[in-house]
């Protein structure tokens, strides 16, 4: 005998009961963030490597370890997509999406690959929500966006949320500071933890998520961008907290939050559930209005934040996640009466019944539990000369002519 074959590691098979508790989720995003004018995109699973060096920043840790890249056989570089922003302003340039009344907003629901360790929570193959709105600099924009996350993780019944906010400038206010920071790293470098020592010239605001003891202790004393916000930026981030206030909106302010792409400017915020212990992220963004620009399109302002959709479910209350309910169940005893079953179970499909057939050889009575097991409304049970049709609810049941149960069916629903 062969071996059993699995799922590589990092990846895993979303069975049954969880795509129930997933189209669930999918459904709520849909009303929420569909009733607040916002589109449904999706784009390719893989694109050019160069979206992804340009946008995301060829000295992140995403571009630098954890992409999937290949050569395509035409001597090209493709990557399979570890992130949703990036394609959303490419598509967003490539078709002319600034033509259109602006902002245009757009959301997506994705599967993304990372080439990093698996845990809890976090694999190599995962999905996320997001919502990205591309075309005005206006604050209600990154408002808006965090007060639709809030609704969604609402109404999913997220646990223990707290919403993290800071600003991190436009790109010219962060070059300044990148290089202040640069050097009071550089003056503690002896302190630092080998990986944060390396990047001190490519990725500097990376020491901040650090959990070395010596780092941490080197940024405690670190200068913080916030502080050192001009007068425009400034402006901007106390709008945005002055509409989340309004709207009722509780945040804390972390002057050392960080994001994990070279893109975000300005707003930047993360939500944390204290029900997932110390990988305790559910979701982030933040204010992109260079993105577009970088990958050939024109000077655009953006902001979108994305939600894994594993982590949400972990550390969501339980979803309402029945399957399709079961209007009737067709059954039969002689195999010389599955046409006309099969007929029967097609024409109240044709009248959109939800219909199920037996299909597995069971007796009269395995018919009648299965059909109590999956929730079925009616039970048909197709004889020579007419049709049983039992209410499976009333526990009562009546002869009626095959042709007549799918009107039968219709009529007593449409009594109720």
């Amino acid at each position: 005998m062969s071996a059993r074959l699995q799922a590589p590691r990092g990846t895993y098979d979303v069975l049954p009961e969880a795509a129930d508790a997933r189209a669930a989720l999918e459904a709520v995003a849909r009303r929420v963030l569909e009733g607040a004018g916002y589109r449904r995109i999706e784009t390719p699973a893989f694109e050019y490597t160069d979206v992804f060096a340009r946008g995301v920043g060829a000295s992140t840790d995403i571009v630098q370890k954890e992409m999937y890249s290949f050569d395509d056989g035409g001597g090209r570089s493709l990557t399979l997509r570890p992130e949703g922003t990036a394609p959303i302003c490419r598509a967003y340039a490539e078709h002319g999406m600034h033509k259109q009344p602006q902002p245009v907003k757009l959301w997506y629901l994705s599967s993304f690959f990372r080439a990093e360790r698996p845990q809890q929570g976090r694999f190599r193959q995962f999905w996320q929500l997001g919502a990205e709105a591309l075309g005005s600099d206006d604050p209600a924009v990154d408002a808006e966006t965090i007060f639709l996350l809030t609704t969604l993780f609402d109404e999913l019944d997220v646990a223990g949320l707290r919403l993290r906010l800071s600003s991190l400038g436009t790109a010219a206010a962060r070059h300044a500071y990148r290089e202040r920071l640069q050097a009071h790293l550089r003056a503690n470098a002896d302190r630092l933890a080998d990986d944060v020592r390396g990047r001190i010239e490519l990725n500097p605001l990376r020491a901040f998520d650090s959990d070395h003891a010596g780092t941490r202790a080197v940024m405690a004393e670190a200068p913080l961008l916030l502080d050192q916000l001009d007068a425009d930026d400034a402006d901007h981030f106390a709008a945005v907290r002055e509409l989340l206030d309004g709207a009722g909106i509780e945040y804390e302010i972390d002057a050392t939050l960080v994001r994990g792409m070279d893109y975000y400017t300005r707003t930047v915020f993360e939500f944390t559930s204290d029900a997932l212990g110390a990988q305790s992220g559910v979701a982030g963004g933040g204010r992109y209005d260079g993105l577009v620009e970088m990958l050939g399109g024109p000077p655009t302002p953006g902001c979108g934040w994305a939600a894994g959709i594993e982590r949400t479910l972990l550390a969501s209350a339980a979803l309402p996640a029945a399957s399709a309910p079961v209007d009737v169940y067709v059954a039969f005893d002689d195999p010389a009466q599955r046409r006309t079953a099969f007929a029967l179970a097609s024409e109240a499909r044709r009248a959109r019944l939800n219909a199920h057939i037996e299909l597995a050889g069971r007796s009269r009575k395995g018919q009648l539990r299965h059909a109590d097991r999956i929730g079925a409304r009616y039970v048909a049970i197709v004889g020579g000369e007419s049709t049983v049709l039992k209410d499976m609810t009333a526990g009562e049941q009546r002869d009626v002519a095959a042709g007549e149960v799918v009107a039968r069916i219709l009529r007593d629903r449409g009594m109720r």
